[in-house]
């Protein structure tokens, strides 16, 4: 599936929002990170052209980073820097309360807007500008990597 062929199955009712989530995304995003369809979702991931181990989960896949995707009752973001950096999540949690009038809806992960008006498409920019593709392949390879088939 493409990302043309994903933003052809959202409703017509949150494909400008899916679609303004995206571009925030992408305005955001370090140089180095690749637009995919992963998972199901659209994807942003550290293709195998700059890191070949790939993800441990599946070592064909390249190293995830930030997905989105929209579900029955929700538009989700799924950023791996909240689910493992301490320090960004706890920035984007006080950032998103000052502009939120609804309780973020979260995983580990995971952020469930069940309120598209209120994605705060600025902030969702920040967040993606905050870790550059080396940065998250250091963070990948101290924290999550198996210590035993460390690439680098």
């Amino acid at each position: 599936m493409t990302v043309d062929e994903y933003l052809g199955q959202i409703p017509e009712a949150r494909l400008g929002y899916f679609g303004k989530l995206r571009q925030s995304i992408r305005k955001g995003l370090p140089k180095g990170f690749k637009e995919v369809v992963n998972y199901g979702m659209i994807g942003y991931v550290v293709p195998l052209s700059l890191y070949e181990p790939g993800y441990h989960c599946n070592p064909k896949e390249p190293l995830p980073f930030i997905n989105i995707a929209s579900k029955k009752d929700s538009i989700n973001l799924y950023h791996m820097g909240l689910y493992g950096n301490r320090e960004i999540k706890d920035w984007f949690f006080e950032e998103y309360a000052k502009l939120a009038t609804h309780k973020i809806d979260n995983g580990k992960g995971c952020i469930r807007f069940k309120y598209p008006d209120e994605i705060p498409f600025e902030l969702i920019s920040e967040l993606a500008a905050r870790i550059s593709v080396d940065q998250w392949i250091d963070y990948y390879e101290k924290s999550v990597r198996p210590k035993a088939k460390k690439a680098r």
